[in-house]
């Protein structure tokens, strides 16, 4: 655990919090680039996330993050389900509520249900152990890796135009 910590302490010192959103990284020097920015995080996940991150605490950001896209997808699917079920039921190739492409062609049908096995594959793998492990310990540079994951899956949402 005191490895953790100290891997934790290492990483955030190294790249102390700033203001700056996506785009202003440019005018910062690299040095003092949070994590966040060197990751490119999406900047539509709430300000709880780095917070946490930021405190300590980066299992109960990456938590948080999940639990964000979740509600997104609820939101926009208005399928009333949660965690995998929701996932495989928004995504559905055969009846999206979901749709990311317009499915006319074998690479669309794959595509769409290839993000909905990750979209589902997140929630059950990622976010689930932590709402439910007590013990279940991030490091930091994995935490950045499942958050960049959540950033990916938010990117596809507003590459496909529907949010």
């Amino acid at each position: 655990m005191t490895s953790l910590l100290a891997q934790f302490e290492r990483i955030v010192r190294q790249f102390p919090a700033t203001e700056a959103r996506q785009g202003d990284s440019e005018l910062l020097d690299p040095a003092e680039t949070h994590p966040f920015e060197t990751r490119n995080i999406h900047p539509d996940l709430p300000i709880k996330v780095r917070k946490l991150f930021d405190d300590g605490h980066p299992n109960h950001a990456v938590f948080e993050a999940f639990k964000y896209i979740e509600k997104e997808i609820k939101r926009l699917s208005g399928v009333r389900k949660t965690g995998f079920p929701l996932m495989m039921d928004a995504f559905n190739e055969n009846a999206p509520k979901i749709q990311l492409n317009d499915l006319q062609t074998e690479s669309e049908v794959d595509e769409q249900s290839g993000f909905r096995h990750l979209f589902a594959g997140a929630v059950a793998g990622i976010r689930n152990p932590r709402g439910h492990e007590v013990d279940l310990v991030d490091n930091p540079d994995e935490a950045l890796d499942y958050l960049a994951l959540v950033s990916l899956l938010l990117r596809k949402l507003d590459d496909c135009g529907v949010r």
